[in-house]
Protein backbone atom coordinates (compact mmCIF):
# COMPACT_ATOMS: atom_id res chain seq x y z
CA UNK A 1 0.00 0.00 0.00
CA UNK A 2 1.99 3.05 -1.26
CA UNK A 3 0.87 6.76 -0.56
CA UNK A 4 -1.28 6.60 -3.65
CA UNK A 5 -3.52 4.58 -2.33
CA UNK A 6 -4.54 6.17 0.72
CA UNK A 7 -8.17 6.69 0.44
CA UNK A 8 -10.00 10.14 0.84
CA UNK A 9 -12.36 10.85 4.19
CA UNK A 10 -12.10 10.63 7.29
CA UNK A 11 -9.07 9.67 9.40
CA UNK A 12 -9.74 8.95 13.34
CA UNK A 13 -7.30 8.89 16.02
CA UNK A 14 -7.77 6.50 19.29
CA UNK A 15 -7.85 8.04 22.56
CA UNK A 16 -7.58 6.04 25.79
CA UNK A 17 -8.99 9.12 27.61
CA UNK A 18 -12.29 8.77 25.86
CA UNK A 19 -12.89 5.11 25.31
CA UNK A 20 -13.05 2.70 27.93
CA UNK A 21 -10.19 -0.20 27.51
CA UNK A 22 -12.62 -2.74 27.28
CA UNK A 23 -14.10 -0.75 24.40
CA UNK A 24 -11.05 -0.32 22.23
CA UNK A 25 -12.37 -2.82 19.41
CA UNK A 26 -15.94 -1.80 19.79
CA UNK A 27 -15.76 1.29 19.37
CA UNK A 28 -13.66 1.32 16.70
CA UNK A 29 -15.33 -1.42 14.55
CA UNK A 30 -18.24 1.64 15.47
CA UNK A 31 -16.24 3.98 13.29
CA UNK A 32 -15.05 1.65 10.28
CA UNK A 33 -19.23 1.12 9.98
CA UNK A 34 -19.85 4.46 10.19
CA UNK A 35 -17.58 5.45 7.40
CA UNK A 36 -13.77 5.88 9.20
CA UNK A 37 -11.32 5.15 6.22
CA UNK A 38 -7.85 5.38 8.03
CA UNK A 39 -7.83 4.33 12.03
CA UNK A 40 -4.58 5.37 14.56
CA UNK A 41 -4.02 4.18 17.32
CA UNK A 42 -2.86 6.94 19.69
CA UNK A 43 -1.58 5.27 23.17
CA UNK A 44 1.65 7.20 25.12
CA UNK A 45 1.15 5.70 28.82
CA UNK A 46 0.14 2.27 28.93
CA UNK A 47 1.89 -0.44 29.82
CA UNK A 48 4.03 -1.99 26.45
CA UNK A 49 1.95 -4.77 26.88
CA UNK A 50 -1.34 -3.30 27.35
CA UNK A 51 -0.24 -1.88 23.93
CA UNK A 52 0.73 -4.33 22.22
CA UNK A 53 -2.50 -6.12 22.97
CA UNK A 54 -4.48 -3.26 22.00
CA UNK A 55 -2.76 -2.83 18.83
CA UNK A 56 -2.55 -6.34 18.06
CA UNK A 57 -6.93 -6.46 18.34
CA UNK A 58 -6.65 -3.17 16.49
CA UNK A 59 -4.79 -4.56 13.60
CA UNK A 60 -6.79 -8.19 13.20
CA UNK A 61 -9.97 -5.74 12.89
CA UNK A 62 -8.34 -3.16 10.40
CA UNK A 63 -6.92 -6.12 8.13
CA UNK A 64 -10.70 -8.27 8.29
CA UNK A 65 -12.12 -4.68 7.91
CA UNK A 66 -9.33 -3.83 4.58
CA UNK A 67 -8.45 -0.06 6.57
CA UNK A 68 -4.91 0.74 7.09
CA UNK A 69 -3.89 0.40 11.03
CA UNK A 70 -1.42 3.54 11.43
CA UNK A 71 0.71 3.27 14.91
CA UNK A 72 1.44 6.84 16.61
CA UNK A 73 5.05 7.17 16.88
CA UNK A 74 5.96 3.76 18.22
CA UNK A 75 7.91 1.98 14.92
CA UNK A 76 8.37 -0.77 16.83
CA UNK A 77 5.31 -1.61 17.62
CA UNK A 78 4.04 -1.06 14.48
CA UNK A 79 6.90 -3.51 12.96
CA UNK A 80 5.64 -6.10 16.05
CA UNK A 81 1.46 -5.94 15.06
CA UNK A 82 2.25 -5.88 11.10
CA UNK A 83 0.40 -2.46 10.85
CA UNK A 84 0.48 -0.48 7.66
CA UNK A 85 2.61 2.33 9.38
CA UNK A 86 3.49 4.97 11.43
CA UNK A 87 3.01 8.57 12.46
CA UNK A 88 5.34 10.40 13.45
CA UNK A 89 5.65 14.01 15.47
CA UNK A 90 8.70 16.48 16.10
CA UNK A 91 10.21 14.92 18.72
CA UNK A 92 9.58 10.83 16.90
CA UNK A 93 12.27 8.97 15.22
CA UNK A 94 13.39 10.19 11.52
CA UNK A 95 11.24 9.29 7.99
CA UNK A 96 14.66 7.36 7.06
CA UNK A 97 14.99 4.90 10.29
CA UNK A 98 10.72 4.16 9.68
CA UNK A 99 10.84 3.36 6.43
CA UNK A 100 14.58 1.28 6.82
CA UNK A 101 12.09 -0.99 9.82
CA UNK A 102 8.89 -0.94 8.41
CA UNK A 103 9.78 -1.04 4.33
CA UNK A 104 8.83 0.75 1.12
CA UNK A 105 5.34 -0.01 1.53
CA UNK A 106 4.68 1.06 5.02
CA UNK A 107 2.54 4.34 5.34
CA UNK A 108 4.44 6.75 7.32
CA UNK A 109 3.11 10.34 8.15
CA UNK A 110 4.46 12.85 10.17
CA UNK A 111 3.00 16.04 11.60
CA UNK A 112 3.76 18.87 10.15
CA UNK A 113 2.24 21.38 12.58
CA UNK A 114 1.71 24.47 10.83
CA UNK A 115 4.75 24.86 9.12
CA UNK A 116 5.02 23.97 5.11
CA UNK A 117 8.98 23.46 5.00
CA UNK A 118 8.78 20.88 7.78
CA UNK A 119 6.01 19.46 5.17
CA UNK A 120 8.25 20.00 1.81
CA UNK A 121 11.13 18.32 3.92
CA UNK A 122 9.08 15.12 4.91
CA UNK A 123 7.94 14.88 1.44
CA UNK A 124 11.36 14.70 0.12
CA UNK A 125 12.24 12.14 2.89
CA UNK A 126 9.65 9.64 1.85
CA UNK A 127 7.02 10.84 3.69
CA UNK A 128 3.95 8.86 2.85
CA UNK A 129 1.16 11.51 3.68
CA UNK A 130 1.61 14.92 5.38
CA UNK A 131 -0.52 16.37 8.22
CA UNK A 132 -1.32 19.90 9.16
CA UNK A 133 -3.15 21.47 12.53
CA UNK A 134 -4.83 22.02 14.22
CA UNK A 135 -7.43 24.29 12.65
CA UNK A 136 -9.67 25.35 15.36
CA UNK A 137 -9.38 25.09 19.10
CA UNK A 138 -8.96 21.17 19.93
CA UNK A 139 -10.06 19.41 22.86
CA UNK A 140 -7.29 16.91 22.88
CA UNK A 141 -4.36 19.32 22.51
CA UNK A 142 -5.23 22.83 23.60
CA UNK A 143 -2.01 24.29 23.32
CA UNK A 144 -1.76 22.76 19.83
CA UNK A 145 -0.17 25.56 17.22
CA UNK A 146 -2.74 27.54 15.21
CA UNK A 147 -2.18 26.57 11.19
CA UNK A 148 -4.15 28.20 8.86
CA UNK A 149 -6.59 26.50 5.68
CA UNK A 150 -4.12 28.48 3.07
CA UNK A 151 -1.67 26.04 4.07
CA UNK A 152 -3.88 22.87 2.85
CA UNK A 153 -3.82 24.88 -0.27
CA UNK A 154 -0.24 25.34 -1.03
CA UNK A 155 0.38 21.50 -0.03
CA UNK A 156 -2.42 20.31 -2.58
CA UNK A 157 -0.73 22.41 -5.13
CA UNK A 158 3.05 21.85 -4.39
CA UNK A 159 2.86 18.51 -3.21
CA UNK A 160 2.30 15.11 -4.59
CA UNK A 161 1.05 13.62 -0.82
CA UNK A 162 -2.08 13.23 0.99
CA UNK A 163 -2.86 16.07 2.89
CA UNK A 164 -4.43 15.22 6.09
CA UNK A 165 -6.35 18.17 8.42
CA UNK A 166 -6.45 17.78 12.28
CA UNK A 167 -7.31 19.67 15.06
CA UNK A 168 -10.87 20.62 16.30
CA UNK A 169 -12.29 19.70 13.17
CA UNK A 170 -16.66 19.49 13.32
CA UNK A 171 -18.92 18.16 10.91
CA UNK A 172 -19.65 22.00 10.60
CA UNK A 173 -16.58 23.60 10.07
CA UNK A 174 -14.66 20.60 7.88
CA UNK A 175 -16.12 21.58 4.28
CA UNK A 176 -13.81 24.64 4.13
CA UNK A 177 -10.80 22.45 4.75
CA UNK A 178 -11.51 19.64 2.30
CA UNK A 179 -12.20 22.77 -0.14
CA UNK A 180 -8.72 24.04 0.70
CA UNK A 181 -7.30 20.94 -0.18
CA UNK A 182 -7.50 18.33 2.92
CA UNK A 183 -8.05 14.79 1.32
CA UNK A 184 -8.71 13.41 5.01
CA UNK A 185 -9.85 14.56 8.00
CA UNK A 186 -8.07 13.52 11.51
CA UNK A 187 -10.64 13.74 14.14
CA UNK A 188 -10.62 11.98 17.36
CA UNK A 189 -13.14 13.64 20.45
CA UNK A 190 -15.35 14.42 17.24
CA UNK A 191 -16.10 10.96 17.16
CA UNK A 192 -15.10 9.28 20.48
CA UNK A 193 -16.04 11.89 22.58
CA UNK A 194 -19.42 11.19 21.23
CA UNK A 195 -22.36 9.15 22.24
CA UNK A 196 -23.00 7.62 18.88
CA UNK A 197 -19.91 6.60 17.44
CA UNK A 198 -21.02 5.53 14.49
CA UNK A 199 -23.52 8.01 13.83
CA UNK A 200 -20.66 10.49 14.31
CA UNK A 201 -18.55 8.72 12.08
CA UNK A 202 -21.18 8.83 9.13
CA UNK A 203 -21.83 12.69 9.64
CA UNK A 204 -18.19 13.39 8.54
CA UNK A 205 -18.08 10.74 5.80
CA UNK A 206 -20.85 12.22 4.08
CA UNK A 207 -18.68 15.47 3.79
CA UNK A 208 -16.32 13.35 1.34
CA UNK A 209 -19.48 11.77 -0.81
CA UNK A 210 -21.17 15.50 -1.38
CA UNK A 211 -21.65 16.47 -5.13
CA UNK A 212 -18.37 17.63 -7.04
CA UNK A 213 -16.37 14.96 -5.07
CA UNK A 214 -13.20 13.38 -6.73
Amino acid sequence: MGHSDLPRGLYVVTDSQLIPADDLTTRVTQAIEGGAVVIQYREKHKARETRQQEATALQTLCRQRGIPLIINDDIELAAMVGAAGVHLGREDAPITQARERLGPQALIGVSCYNRFERAREAATAGASYVAFGRFFPSTTKPKALQARPDLLEQARAQLDLPVVAIGGITPENAAGLIAAGADLLAVIHGVFGQPDVEAATRRYAALFDGPGDG
